[in-house]
């Protein structure tokens, strides 16, 4: 394809303006028609060598096989030419939804050198993503056309749940400032239910957790000390119905939820927990069964990187007879979902079911807009009916928590940004308490 350069644009328009000269001074009407000629002469054999360069550009990209979601992630290009100089610029076939910085991008190349070069995508959507050809466009000769070919450069990218705060949890975790992030740890020494070690008694130690025996072998007090039972099993049941597609910020609430459970997921993993997964709320439910070893979150991430939340609506009383199917041992079941008024046909017998057997807690994810709507001012009437409006769909929510607390369950009714470390410290007060 060509398309007229600057150069050819300006030339043309001068060409044009020398028209008004000629309707003033018909003399010039030679010359002028002489000018348009020779433009029309150089034109033509300016774009036939423009196209003779065709092909002569190659082009290989650089990008990682997998990107976490809601990150900005840089994207190389170098591009070879061994058949003579090109000019020119590049526009990048990337997936429509990222966002792209830095396109289109201007190129020289000399004979046989190479011109590198990149630019920025902020990856928003998970699954598998493709990146299609990337479109050239070489100047000619005299830079009068750009000549616009497209290159072949297919590439496959599969894109995680972001993974960047299991990192950054290490590393406080590491340095011991957890606090930093919401996350409380509270140690409860000696009440634990697995014996780990023998130790010297201290002042503040329970007189029950004295080991007679050891403690006259060696002539001095000495104490058991427990740690938190370990091996065993936490359950995500993960709502993937329409509730899910709801927006907070750059993310969507499932999103936010899946960079949560994975977190929640190491931690569990990290003390000797097995972890597992069930979904529903879309055509093919998936359950990976609960399962030991840090190694177990790069299973989780698999199995739910390609999901995305469907248009229909949540059946929590199929989803808990399926996941009762498949688990048999006690569990800490935790179910991410956005509660309704209306799910009582089929929520509260789904939690009746699994409180028969598994610890249940009900994660709902609460929209910011709603807290945004109540903290607006009212200045007039239709102000007045939207707060009523959300007074009402707040009460109702309100209702539909208590309901599901005299069931059994524990509540946790949190926004998706605060759900990572809400869903951590209630794990870590399940355990320490021992109700798992």
């Amino acid at each position: 394809m060509l398309l007229p350069d600057r150069r050819l644009l300006i030339v043309a328009g001068l060409w044009l303006l020398m028209a008004l000269a000629v309707a003033v001074v018909p003399a010039l009407q030679g010359l002028w028609q002489a000018a348009g000629a020779t433009l029309l002469g150089v034109a033509v054999a300016d774009a036939i060598a423009g196209r003779q360069r065709c092909g002569r550009v190659a082009v290989r990209r650089e990008l990682p096989h997998t990107m976490p979601v809601g990150t900005w992630q840089t994207v190389g290009l170098h591009l070879y030419s061994a058949r003579g100089g090109a000019t020119g610029c590049l526009h990048d076939g990337h997936p429509a939804s990222f966002v792209s910085q830095g396109l289109p991008l201007d190129f020289f190349l000399q004979q046989g050198g190479w011109w590198r070069s990149s630019y920025r995508l902020l990856v928003s959507e998970r699954g598998r993503q493709v990146f299609g050809d990337l479109t050239l466009r070489c100047s000619s000769p005299l830079r009068l056309w750009l000549v616009q070919e497209t290159v072949a450069a297919r590439a496959e990218v599969r894109v995680f749940p972001n993974f960047a705060r299991i990192a950054h949890y290490t590393l406080l975790a590491t340095d011991h400032r957890l606090s930093q992030i919401g996350i409380v740890q509270r140690r409860r020494r000696g009440a634990g239910m697995e014996f780990q070690q023998l130790r010297d008694y201290r002042q503040d130690d329970s007189p029950r957790q004295i080991d007679w025996k050891a403690s006259a072998r060696v002539a001095r007090l000495i104490a058991r000390e427990y740690q938190d039972e370990r091996d065993q099993q936490i359950v995500l049941l993960l709502d993937c119905s329409v509730r899910m597609r709801a927006r907070d910020g750059d993310l969507s609430h499932f999103d936010h939820t899946l960079n949560a459970l994975l977190l929640l997921a190491w931690v569990a993993l990290r003390q000797g927990d097995a972890v597992g997964l069930a979904t529903f709320g879309h055509p093919r439910p998936r359950v990976l069964p609960p399962a030991k070893s840090v190694a177990r979150v790069n299973a989780l991430m698999s199995a739910v990187y390609d999901l995305q939340p469907s248009l229909q609506v949540p059946d929590y009383l199929a989803a808990g007879e399926t996941l009762s199917h498949h688990l048999r041992k006690r569990a800490l079941v935790i179910l991410v979902t956005n509660l309704r008024d209306e799910d009582d046909d089929t929520l509260r017998p789904a939690v009746t079911q699994l409180r028969r057997r598994h610890a249940l807690t009900v994660a709902s994810l609460r929209e910011p807009v709603l807290d945004e709507l109540l903290a607006a001012p009212v200045g007039d009437f239709d102000a007045a009916l939207t707060r009523a409006a959300g007074l009402e769909y707040l009460q109702a929510r309100r209702r539909q928590i208590t309901r599901l607390g005299h069931c059994g369950a524990q509540i946790l009714d949190v926004s998706p940004r605060q759900l990572p470390v809400a869903l951590i410290n209630h794990y870590w007060a399940r355990k320490r308490a021992g109700a798992l």
